[in-house]
């Protein structure tokens, strides 16, 4: 995997775009500025400007009026994105957080500004914790 380093920098909206982008393509096949607008609840102005900044940047390959395909490094983003929305989620339900709207607030809030050497500690946490359950059994014990 690429480091930190060579990776394209990318700010947290544009980061939310890809991977909003990424995930209609999985759902739908294709990607639309209308479609991003409901799934985001913004303007479709705002995402177009948006949209036309990523084909700058080299994220998308955007067309108009016909939608937009990610680019290899749009792609890589959105992933790594979504594997940390994916990740965060597990730990978060691993350590005991129950309730689905409080995860889903606090990974949207982290995922974008946590440090490679966190996120790395937090995978292999959450890693441990899922092959020894008795952990967060005892943890839980404990609380009470």
């Amino acid at each position: 995997m690429a480091t930190s380093a060579s990776r394209p920098r990318t700010s947290v909206a544009a980061e939310d775009y890809l991977e909003k982008i990424e995930q209609l393509i999985s759902r739908k096949g294709y990607a639309r500025v209308v479609d991003i607008a409901a799934e985001l609840k913004i303007s479709q102005a705002s995402v177009t400007a948006m949209v036309q900044k990523l084909d700058a940047e080299g994220f998308v390959k955007y067309e108009k009026y016909r939608g937009m395909v990610l680019t290899s490094s749009g792609l890589e983003v959105a992933r790594r994105i979504a594997h940390r929305h994916q990740l965060l989620t597990e730990f978060l339900r691993a350590i005991g957080v129950a309730d689905e709207k409080v995860i889903y607030d606090d990974v949207e809030g982290m995922e974008h500004h946590i440090s490679p050497e966190t996120f790395a500690a937090i995978e292999a946490l959450t890693r441990y914790l899922e092959k020894n359950p008795s952990v967060m059994a005892k943890a839980a014990a404990a609380k009470k």
